[in-house]
């Protein structure tokens, strides 16, 4: 079972945003901006809207540390299991900050969501992991991957069953990338079933499927529970850089607080830092959000340290990634065409913030 809570984590990705049209977008946005929607709180309040994902930590950390009341605002999180319901929410101006994956807010600013990201927050997350039989046909093949699913399929007589999210999400990207442009696996020797993460990890442990994408810290804690599954690629190899989570804030946080987003950014980063430096110190607020009473802290650490993920915060450093991303998801279908990233990540608040944060 999925140490999380019961969401479908393919929000993480951007063909199911093809539910959301520019037309609902604009649609939203105009009525915010008319007073119809509730816009942005001219509080202390800050209303953030998140998948609960690894990537997604150093935003843990601040809503259990205090930090932000310190600063002198406070933290709402709204979870989604979803990306159309969190890019809706935020287009209605119910959410002024989204922690989430890089795809769905360009997709849907490319279709008239007034957003930008103003700081990344992972790469990677996930992690291709092999059950008894293909972690042994990987083995004994010098995990070559054409050379491991070909031996499966010879020692087995069928197709190597692997569960991965829903198309458009971002492990399932990096699979198919690993498959086919790192591997060159033949597709006649793999069958892909797309299903929830949770439902991957479970089939994972049920020895339903060969081998599945996991996210973090699903693929530290199936790993843990058989040690005859075998981690074997993260997903940074699968399709190098590829970036995981980010914060895109809302146009009209923007323009109404930017002050509020710097300071938001500086707190992100410093907590971000300890997920680096001290994740032992992180899990328990980490814990907190993505445990749901059923995993050990230690495996949270060990998660959080884990070579499928690396925190980052300068949106500079995922750019080229995230271009390279979308290309590819064309390529794939996820969408008809890679949406432009011109004015998506804002550099200079993100610079802003970092400065606002040396001087606290």
């Amino acid at each position: 079972m999925m140490p999380a809570s019961r969401v479908d984590r393919s929000s993480c990705g951007g063909a199911e945003l093809d539910m959301i049209d520019r037309r609902t977008l604009l649609a939203l946005a105009a009525g915010t901006m008319a007073g119809i929607g509730p816009g942005f709180a001219q509080g202390t309040t800050l209303r953030i809207g998140y998948v609960p994902v690894i990537g997604a930590s150093a935003l843990f950390v601040l809503a259990g540390d205090g930090s932000t009341r310190d600063a002198g605002f406070d933290l709402k999180l709204t979870k989604f299991d979803s990306g159309p319901n969190a890019i809706q929410a935020f287009a209605s101006g119910t959410i002024d900050i989204l922690v989430i994956g890089i795809a769905p807010v360009a997709v849907a600013r490319a279709r008239g969501l007034d957003a930008s990201v103003i700081a990344a927050a992972a790469v990677g997350g996930a992690a291709f992991v092999a059950g008894p039989a293909l972690a042994k046909a990987f083995a004994e093949n010098g995990n070559d991957p054409a050379k491991a699913f070909a031996a499966f399929r010879a020692a087995t007589g069928r197709k190597a069953k692997l569960g991965t999210l829903p198309p458009g999400g971002v492990p399932t990207v990096a699979l198919h990338h690993w498959l086919w442009k790192v591997g060159k696996v033949e597709r006649s020797d793999v069958e892909i079933a797309n299903m929830g993460i949770e439902v991957v990890q479970q089939a994972m442990l049920s020895g339903a499927i060969d081998g599945g994408t996991l996210l973090e810290p699903s693929a530290t804690l199936v790993t843990e529970r058989d040690p005859r599954t075998k981690r074997i690629v993260n997903s940074p190899d699968m399709f190098p850089n590829i970036p995981g989570v980010v914060v895109a804030a809302s146009g009209s946080l923007l323009k109404s607080r930017p002050d509020l987003a710097e300071r938001f950014v500086g707190l992100f980063h410093r907590a971000t830092e300890l997920v680096r430096t001290d994740p032992a110190k992180a899990a328990p607020l980490v814990l907190a959000a993505l445990g749901g009473g059923l995993v050990a802290e230690d495996t949270i650490t060990r998660a959080l340290t884990s070579p499928a993920v690396s925190f980052v915060n300068d949106p500079a450093r995922i750019r080229k990634a995230t271009e390279d991303l979308l290309a590819y998801q064309v390529e794939l279908g996820d969408f008809p065409t890679a949406p432009a990233l011109d004015g998506l990540f804002d550099q200079a608040l993100y610079e802003r913030g970092l400065r606002t944060a040396a001087t606290r």
